[in-house]
């Protein structure tokens, strides 16, 4: 399939994200004193932003390819959450799948930078489980908005809207509709996604996520690795990002290793949301698992160079691909 098609098709594809939503607020500022009240900079404060986070900037990444983003999530029934759903509306987001708790805060990860410095991040949140009524209605929408999608995300932060009992009815029902789905995995739920079709950690989150340690410099080192993996966690394939080392799949009979690509890297915040949101697109395509592995480590690459969590640029990105194939 010649390259321009494949992201042309990006934008028939409905894309259902269930996970952890939140909200990152930007304080930029500029320091030019040290407070006389501690030995801490004193930022002047030029702007403020808030972005979607977490699975919300998932839905930014697939909305940004061309894609329609449907999010499925458990939030605050607080001023966070009016500012969410207003984002959704500004960023014109569906937001039938938010669900407001009157037990939960929303999530808000506070980044205070100076310049490019990035000073300190303040997080407000709470990671308890969700309750039964509420993991009952996650459940209920995320099988409703499923039937009219591609492929479902399952967008982990560990924050308590993801369990062993909602992964394994949504598998389920994914399964038996014939809908790929494709994890972005956190340590909690690690070992829950079996029959799910990719599996994407990172370096750290396998390693802990097992309590197994390789050099990934080492080819056949992380080839075992990931093969242990997909046995252990019982999930049809494995894609694991390896930063500077580049990715690494294991999927549908094929392995390959893409190294990563020469770039000034910035920060490295939201690079995996950046993956996985191609990730699942060229699943949903029904792409090569090289082709999966290809698209994704440009687009994270690509994300890195900006400062902040932003979504990927589709023009960018198909620059990028014919630059390199």
């Amino acid at each position: 399939m010649p390259v321009n098609p494949i992201f042309d098709s990006f934008d028939n594809l409905r894309v259902l994200i269930v996970g952890d939503v939140m909200l990152d607020s930007y304080v930029f500022g500029k320091v030019e004193r040290i407070s006389p009240e501690a030995p801490i900079p004193v930022v002047n404060v030029k702007r403020k932003e808030i972005r979607l986070g977490g699975a919300g900037n998932v839905a930014m990444n697939i909305k940004s390819l061309g894609a329609t983003p449907i999010l499925c999530t458990v939030v605050g029934a607080d001023s966070e959450a009016k500012d969410l759903l207003n984002l959704l509306k500004d960023n014109n987001l569906p937001s039938e799948g938010i669900i407001q708790s009157t037990t939960r805060m929303t999530t808000v990860k506070q980044r205070i930078l100076a310049g490019s410095q990035h000073v300190v991040r303040i997080d407000s949140e709470m990671d308890s489980l969700i309750n039964a009524d509420e993991q009952a209605l996650l459940i209920e929408k995320a099988k409703a908005l499923a039937v009219s999608c591609d492929v479902i995300i399952f967008e982990d932060y560990d924050k308590g809207v993801l369990d062993a009992e909602s992964i394994q009815q949504i598998v389920a029902f994914a399964k038996s509709k014939g809908i790929p789905t494709i994890v972005d995995p956190k340590k909690r739920n690690f070992l829950h996604y079996q029959g799910t079709d990719i599996f994407k950690p990172n370096l750290k989150e396998l390693k802990e996520g097992l309590k197994i340690d390789f050099d990934a410099k080492n080819l056949e080192e992380v080839k075992a690795a990931v093969a242990s993996a997909k046995n252990i966690l019982g999930v049809n394939g494995v894609f694991l990002t390896l930063s500077e080392n580049g990715v690494f799949i294991d999927f549908q009979g094929e392995i390959h290793h893409i190294p990563a690509h020469l770039r000034n890297i910035t920060d490295v915040s939201g690079a995996g949301d950046t993956v996985v949101s191609i990730a699942a697109m060229c699943l949903a395509l029904k792409l090569s698992p090289k082709m999966i592995a290809e698209i994704s480590n440009l687009g994270g690459g690509l994300v890195c160079e900006y400062v902040g969590v932003v979504p990927i640029e589709k023009g960018k990105l198909i620059n990028e691909y014919q630059k390199y194939f």
